[in-house]
């Protein structure tokens, strides 16, 4: 027991001087949207740390608060060197969603785990809560992907084109676009903004496949995105009257 009480007291200033915390953008996630935390690492000790050597220097577990096992595809690519002075403050932004399954609806946390090979030690983050939700289908289409080659002998790659409304963070609605291939599997999901409950969007696709969305986003206000198969926005403007 004494050894323990040592053992403890050792390193309770560790936790003190060298802190790890997980933020992310909101707490509120589509099945398949990207889903980036931020490690925030803050340096206290009066030392330089040397962190991001090899792949294991971060890691992350993310774990289901109503008991789903979350499958775990891969560890996410942290490697990248850097000295980190002290009373300096380092952020590393890892994209988590292609890397654990977190298609069903519940609430998660997740806490990130720093290997400081300096001192021969680990330091976990506290939890940060977030919660994977629901949206309804507005509309879909499926359309072709217009093909960079010359040939023309093939047969277009198939995309569908599918907008969502989700209730985010309970006080607003969200439009969603979501793009999956023939298969159903989901390519990209991405907000593009908050809409109003008794506005419909009205969406359209136009010879290059492009997807043009006309929503209503304010009590006199419009806005109007255009998003191509590959999910990059290629035009946004807000109309006012």
């Amino acid at each position: 027991v004494l050894w323990l009480a040592l053992w403890l007291a050792s390193m309770s200033p560790l936790a003190a001087q060298v802190t790890v915390d997980v933020a992310l953008d909101q707490d509120q996630f589509l099945p398949g949207e990207s889903l980036v935390a931020a490690v925030r690492i803050t340096n206290r000790s009066g030392q330089t740390l040397h962190l991001g050597k090899d792949e294991n220097w971060l890691k992350f577990s993310v774990e289901s608060q109503d008991g789903y096992v979350v499958l775990k595809n891969a560890d996410p690519p942290v490697a990248g060197e850097f000295a980190l002075e002290s009373s300096k403050r380092a952020i590393k932004r890892v994209d988590l969603q292609p890397y654990f399954n977190l298609l069903k609806p519940g609430r998660y946390t997740v806490t990130a785990t720093v290997t400081i090979d300096d001192w021969n030690q680990q330091l976990t983050s506290p939890d940060k809560s977030f919660n994977i939700i629901n949206a309804a289908v507005l509309w879909e289409q499926v359309i072709g992907v217009p093909s960079t080659s010359a040939s023309t002998n093939q047969p277009p790659e198939v995309r569908r084109y599918r907008l969502q409304q989700a209730n985010y963070l309970r006080r607003s609605l969200m439009l969603y676009v979501q793009i999956a291939d023939a298969t159903g599997r989901v390519l990209k999901i991405f907000p593009i903004g908050p809409m109003l409950s008794f506005g419909q969007p009205e969406p359209q696709v136009d010879k290059y496949s492009n997807l043009h969305i006309l929503y209503q986003n304010g009590p006199h206000s419009f806005s109007y995105t255009i998003v191509n198969p590959d999910g990059d926005i290629i035009g946004r403007q807000t109309y006012d009257y």
